[in-house]
């Protein structure tokens, strides 16, 4: 272990914010017709003319890397290569958005009246408006937004209108496809769709990939795709997906573009609108098909307030800057560059080592609302008073101090927290609490989560059904506590690490927290390679709070930092206790091999039968995210292996 101390680009010093402005501010006082219907005059790259969506198309099917993919295709299947040749113009059109100014205009009448009813206030950071226009006019652009509701893409393309600027190429899955009128209105607002898993369908690939880098190379459009790849239910940042920062990565290493600017956006929900549907996707209950009749069955959520959304345009980062010294780009100059090949191994490398450090300017650019705090300490106290006959709740005093407690610990760790310094804290607590009053339950001063209310007594619900409801309120309030999980993750690394050491030792706690780190790498993102860093960050910051002294040699907690470490290790717990739980499946249940598909269901009555008898006190367990991660860990690990299909246990 090094002795000096690196950090992380994640930089936990206190730093300078922008300043943010709430876009619906303007939509309340004025005509949002007038809104939809104004000059817009986008400034595009280098000045380029817009793309017309047949000549785009025409572009990417005479590009000589389809057309030498179609001849392999070809000789391959011993097909016409006119027959493949159809199929890739098939394949496009299927794909291909399709922009009509019309159709965004309409968006922009109707968005601006479903916001102004459903949220505060819609607030984005001017600076990081103003960089990505500038960044626009310089080179093509990828948009990087975070994942957390349906609403993400609509948003962007809304901002974007708003300040005038190109709206962006988005990639979308294709179960939008399937509503009727509303995918074809997405289309011809910038989306174009794709599979969710090409398999080794080398044509498909080859159309998609083209596609992209056509928009990219020629400046049409800025790029819009979702690194995490899909929606996170739960709140956390997902591991990125590599597939297609590959691919708008691949004109600059090829020296196709001079460079393409990245540009990481965090948006952050005071309340999410799926939070119940989430959480009971992660029950096992399937999520409904997305459908036009479905979308108006839902305009119920509009008479509900999801209070303010922050949005927030990050740094441009330049891929030419993230590949000095990194990757050298003569390797692109040995073979055509119309021939498919794959990334090398230093390529791959440096596309992860990118898309860990997006994902983290991501999180770190996340505005936390006082509702993430309050919610944490909250489960906290319910784990602890979970028990037959414990008081439950806190008393609404005790509660706001703990958050200014909690508060002031994490301006300290760099959190993003946007809490009314000029509102007294017990107002900011009330007013958080009315926002989830779905969630908790207010009753002679003290408040506690809603979990009794959720299966209430004569509704003859069964022992597993009841633990079921609850379970629903419970991981609803877990993807909030989730949101600010990044700020305590290494510290609660750190303290947990110290908890299962065997001494003081600052070796001894490092191996604990080295082991503990490379167990949860698919639960968090933590950058590979980044071990040390992380230690020293942690280490750093609960010396700053004055939680911890940190020797040559030892690492002591202090007398005033039992509260903190005590807070940090029981919000690691629950996960610690999950992998336990789903390694005592394996040992003691899963005899013989499991199918991918069994193993879900067959874990999730082993863990509700220990929640029933008691001997496991962590709801969240049950969440099939989080099962998921300790088999990608098992698997990772070599603890278990997959062979055709099954998965099976190695001895643990």
């Amino acid at each position: 272990m090094a002795s000096e101390a690196v950090y992380s680009h994640r930089g936990p010093m206190l730093k300078k914010r922008d300043d943010f402005e709430d876009l619906l501010e303007e939509r309340r006082n004025s005509s949002d017709l007038r809104y939809a219907l104004r000059c817009y005059t986008p400034v595009l790259y280098k000045g380029v003319a817009p793309c017309k969506t047949n000549m785009l198309k025409s572009m990417v099917l005479q590009s000589d890397q389809l057309h030498y993919v179609i001849n392999q295709v070809s000789k391959e299947t011993g097909r016409a290569t006119g027959e493949v040749q159809e199929e890739a113009s098939a394949i496009l059109e299927e794909m291909a958005h399709s922009l009509q100014l019309s159709t965004i205009r309409f968006f922009a009448f109707i968005l601006s009246k479903i916001f102004k009813t459903l949220f505060r206030g819609i607030c984005v950071n001017e600076e990081g408006i103003q960089r990505l226009q500038q960044a626009i006019q310089e080179h093509p652009v990828v948009l990087l937004p975070s994942h957390r509701s349906y609403m993400d893409f609509l948003l962007m393309s809304y901002i974007m209108y708003t300040y005038d600027m190109a709206l962006p190429v988005i990639a979308a899955g294709m179960d939008f496809m399937g509503m009727k009128f509303i995918g074809e209105m997405l289309r011809m607002s910038g989306a174009f769709f794709i599979r969710r898993s090409f398999g080794g369908d080398k044509l498909y690939w080859c159309v998609f990939s083209e596609y992209v880098k056509t928009i990219l190379k020629n400046g049409f459009a800025p790029l819009e795709f979702f690194l995490e790849g899909t929606r996170s239910r739960t709140s956390k940042s997902l591991t990125p997906k590599l597939g297609l920062l590959n691919i708008v990565m691949d004109p600059f290493l090829k020296g196709e573009v001079f460079d393409v600017s990245l540009v990481p956006v965090s948006i952050s929900y005071e309340r999410v609108l799926e939070e119940a549907l989430y959480a009971r996707e992660l029950l096992g209950i399937p999520k409904p098909k997305e459908s036009t009749s479905g979308l108006f069955k839902a305009r119920k959520v509009l008479s509900e307030d999801y209070g303010s959304i922050h949005v927030y345009f990050g740094q441009p980062i330049s891929v030419r800057s993230l590949a000095q010294g990194r990757v050298n780009r003569c390797q692109f100059s040995l073979a055509p560059r119309h021939l498919p090949r794959r990334p090398s191994e230093e390529v791959q490398s440096f596309v992860s080592d990118s898309a860990y450090r997006l994902v983290g300017a991501q999180e770190e650019n996340m505005v936390l609302k006082p509702w993430v705090l309050l919610v944490s300490l909250l489960l906290q106290d319910h784990h602890q008073h979970r028990g037959v006959g414990q008081k439950r709740g806190m008393s609404l005093d005790e509660l706001t101090t703990q958050v200014v407690w909690l508060r002031d610990i994490s301006r300290q760790y760099g959190a993003f927290l946007h809490w009314p310094d000029h509102v007294p804290p017990s107002e900011v607590v009330s007013s958080s609490l009315s926002l989830h009053r779905g969630l908790v339950r207010v009753s002679e001063g003290r408040v506690q989560l809603a979990v009794e209310q959720a299966g209430e007594p004569g509704s003859n619900l069964t022992p597993e059904e009841e633990l079921l409801s609850q379970a629903v309120i419970l991981l609803s309030c877990i993807s909030y506590r989730n949101q600010g999980l990044h700020v305590f993750l290494r510290p609660a690394l750190l303290a947990s690490a110290i908890h299962a050491a065997s001494s003081n030792q600052k070796q001894e706690v490092f191996n604990s927290f080295s082991f503990l780190r490379n167990m949860f790498s698919n639960e968090f993102i933590l950058c590979p390679g980044a071990t040390v860093q992380d230690f020293e960050e942690a280490c750093y910051l609960l010396v700053k709070t004055g939680a911890l002294q940190v020797t040559q040699d030892e690492v002591l907690v202090t007398e005033r930092g039992h509260r903190t470490v005590g807070f940090l290790t029981s919000m690691l717990d629950p996960f610690l206790q999950g992998y336990q739980m789903v390694c005592r499946f394996l040992c003691e249940e899963a005899t013989g091999s499991l199918t991918e598909k069994q193993f879900i269901p067959a874990v999730r009555k082993f863990i509700i039968r220990h929640l029933l008898s008691g001997s496991l006190r962590y709801t969240e367990v049950l969440s099939s995210d989080l099962q998921k991660n300790v088999l990608a860990a098992l698997l990772r690990l070599g603890a278990v292996r997959k062979v055709k299909g099954f998965v099976r246990c190695h001895r643990l």
